[in-house]
């Protein structure tokens, strides 16, 4: 009755519907990897290592015509029709994700950041919803589950793993896009490549997907662009917010 307690974010019936479409896609995507791992243990059976190039049109074919047994040769077809399919499928969806995402002011404007594209931009807009309600980057990358567990006492900090709570499907786009962005982006290379001379590649990744993750939450509290925001992160007289 006082208006005491505070108001929690809760989706419109639009936002949860697109939700489904990127969660949709998603799930489709990690079938399709499943699939693909499949056929390349098929040839690697027969001594063919072609990594990504299996997918080739001329990998295709040589999958193809690899000599395999009957059940082998089906079970090969199947996938085959399977990965056909499920392409056919996530283009569709890939298509309807782009349309969101450009509709959408706050997915454009990420998209300005090297390494986030559609399906991470609209992602992140959906999930975080009203980025009033986190005073602080730091609690972004908790809500997302990329901060590392402590185990701390006696004065000794311990740090573990990271926590992995929140939005699964999320994270994983982050992290996605922390490997293309640490290609594009000069300030991330360098942070990535200074965690890789402490810890192991997977650990940096998910460091730059933490740093990326709050980095996506000033774009949105400020309505500041790339490479507008970088330039303010790196200068300490520029506030990100406002005095309000």
């Amino acid at each position: 009755m006082e208006g005491r307690f505070p108001r929690l974010w809760t989706p419109d019936r639009e936002q949860r519907d697109l939700r489904q479409l990127v969660l949709h896609r998603h799930k489709l995507v990690l079938i399709r990897s499943r699939v693909k791992n499949e056929l390349q243990h098929l040839s690697l059976n027969k001594g063919m290592q072609r990594k990504r190039r299996l997918w080739s049109q001329a990998g295709q074919q040589l999958l193809r015509e690899l000599p395999l047994k009957k059940w082998a040769a089906c079970r090969r077809e199947d996938l085959l029709g399977l990965l056909t399919m499920l392409d056919e499928q996530i283009g569709k969806l890939d298509g309807a994700v782009e349309h969101a995402a450009e509709e959408n002011p706050q997915s454009k404007l990420l998209m300005t950041q090297p390494g986030v594209g559609p399906n991470t931009a609209l992602a992140f807009v959906l999930t975080i919803g009203d980025v009033g309600r986190f005073p602080r980057g730091k609690q972004v990358a908790s809500y997302l589950g990329l901060i590392p567990r402590e185990e701390s006492s006696g004065g000794r900090q311990k740090l573990g793993a990271i926590t992995k709570q929140g939005n699964r499907m999320l994270r994983s786009l982050l992290v996605e896009a922390a490997q293309v962005a640490v290609v594009h982006d000069p300030g991330l290379r360098k942070q990535y490549r200074h965690r890789c001379h402490q810890k192991p590649k997977a650990v940096a990744k998910v460091a730059v997907a933490r740093k990326l993750a709050v980095r996506l939450y000033w774009m949105l509290r400020t309505n500041v662009a790339y490479p507008e925001i970088v330039r303010i992160e790196s200068s300490s007289g520029l506030p990100l917010v406002g005095a309000s």
